[in-house]
């Protein structure tokens, strides 16, 4: 955490929900005191590209006052265009604030010992102040706590209101949600149609396409090996042309090879390599620096494997076991509800990821939905990332429908503004699920609705605020049928 001499500075990630954590920021006020700590700024630069397009506008402006004054216009080759731009290149454009970084003074210091202060992008409306430096210029002498926005502890709130359940009672060590991590069974369901064969989908960390062919690789059975697939996904070069190759290989099994970081100190420190080289050879491989001339005669002094430091040196970024671990439980209780509270999993699921959600695609059963994500993929690489979200979601829908749970249609009286909700052992969905309705939109017709029967869809209309674009969605998937145009009609 700090290093074995005290020369590392820590380094502390806290994830609370994203509805929590604007109260957990202000928080940190409360416990370090007023003035003891500032957001983190970031300082946004100019790319090459927008570089190469400054300069060639004012060039051509330039060149169009000179037409206007009878003078020559201005032509520049290409190599001195991009000298120029060369020149703007990095150059500071604006300012913001880091999403989840807190800056921590030592008592007794002041800010200004360290860093200027300022709102970000100079906006004095703002009560944000951030540092002025970027946090990576100062963040040997200053310590910033990563206190970032989750959608997990959101959920899992959501499931404890839902089944009365606290997810901090859930037993770690439950066999058959264990299993959905290597087998589909449990579930009582086939995926075989998406080309899946385990009941990860939707659970937090394992529900990707990615991770779930990383399952089917090496069907883990224990939290050990959860915790090291853990590290492997969430590494840059750790799986893929690295640990992977091994595996497949023969040259070394999953629990031989390295998936967090602390897997490198430990090792080398378990062969009898010195503390403080092994914990520094981590921490350069960790951050993509591979190993130094000196690091590597330190392993190989203690008879390293070839293959271990081989990987060592194609590592770009590793994950800590303990993040590792620790996501690894959050997904092991969410992953509970859905073996065990399935009718409340997928609630809670669509509703959190509702943004994405288009129920159009969604309705009609499962063979519908499967022809839906038929379609979606045939795009392949040409899939835009509003469909590929889109895609993740009917996945989720459609083996929610193969486990026996339908979807009702939306009602103008019975569905929430945001969130689904449960009649009779199917799922109601809200108005934020249509695609083109807003969560200010859906908030609104959620709120007209509780006032009694629409006269009509002009009295729709009015008691809810909806514009055209608004009304038309939900007359398009027959929200409004049975409702006459106007008032008028009603009253003969």
């Amino acid at each position: 955490f700090l290093g074995f001499y005290g020369d590392k500075e820590p380094d502390i990630d806290l994830n609370f929900s994203g509805e929590y954590q604007s109260k957990a920021h202000a928080y940190t006020e409360v416990i370090f005191g007023k003035g003891q700590t500032f957001k983190a700024g970031t300082i946004g630069t100019v790319a090459e590209k927008t570089a190469y397009g400054f300069v060639m506008k004012y060039f051509e402006e330039k060149s169009a006052k000179n037409a206007l004054e009878g003078k020559p216009p201005i032509v520049k080759r290409k190599c001195e265009i991009e000298r120029i731009a060369e020149g703007c290149i990095d150059i500071r454009r604006t300012t913001g604030q880091h999403p989840g970084g807190i800056v921590v003074l030592p008592i007794g210091e002041e800010i200004h010992s360290f860093t200027p202060v300022q709102h970000p992008a100079n906006d004095m409306t703002t009560s944000i102040v951030t540092t002025h430096f970027d946090y990576h210029s100062i963040d040997h002498n200053l310590l910033k706590l990563d206190i970032l926005g989750h959608d997990d502890p959101t959920a899992l709130r959501m499931l404890q209101d839902i089944t009365g359940l606290d997810p901090k009672t859930i037993p770690l060590d439950d066999r058959e949600t264990m299993a959905i991590f290597s087998s589909s069974a449990p579930l009582g369901c086939s995926l075989e149609a998406l080309g899946c064969d385990v009941g990860s989908l939707a659970i937090p960390e394992f529900g990707t396409s990615f991770v779930r062919q990383m399952l089917m690789d090496t069907r883990p059975t224990t939290m050990e090996e959860l915790v090291r697939i853990s590290g492997l996904s969430h590494g840059t070069d750790v799986w893929l042309g690295n640990a992977q190759d091994l595996v497949r290989g023969g040259t070394a099994t999953l629990k031989d090879v390295i998936c967090t970081r602390d897997d490198i100190m430990n090792y080398l420190i378990l062969r009898g390599g010195e503390p403080s080289i092994s914990f520094k050879t981590m921490e350069s491989v960790r951050k993509g620096r591979g190993v130094t001339e000196e690091m590597e005669a330190a392993m190989r002094s203690i008879n390293t494997p070839e293959w271990f430091i081989d990987s060592c040196k194609k590592i770009k970024y590793m994950f800590p076991r303990a993040h590792a671990a620790a996501y690894v439980m959050m997904a092991f209780r969410v992953a509970y509800y859905k073996v065990h509270m399935p009718l409340a999993f997928y609630a809670v699921y669509l509703s959190v990821r509702a943004d994405a959600f288009d129920i159009a695609a969604a309705q009609g059963g499962a063979q519908a939905v499967l022809d839906n994500i038929k379609a979606l993929k045939k795009k392949g690489n040409d899939i835009e990332q509003k469909e590929a979200d889109l895609l993740t979601i009917l996945e989720v829908v459609y083996e929610m429908n193969l486990r026996g749970i339908q979807l009702l249609p939306v009602d103008l009286y019975k569905s929430d503004a945001r969130n689904f909700r449960i009649e009779d052992g199917k799922l109601r969905p809200p108005f934020s699920s249509i695609a083109g309705v807003g969560e200010t939109a859906a908030d609104a017709v959620a709120q007209a609705g509780q006032a009694g029967p629409y006269l009509s869809v002009e009295d729709f209309r009015a008691r809810s605020g909806a514009n055209s674009a608004v009304v038309q969605a939900l007359r398009d998937l027959g929200v409004l049928s049975g409702l006459p145009e106007t008032n008028q009609l009603t009253l003969f």
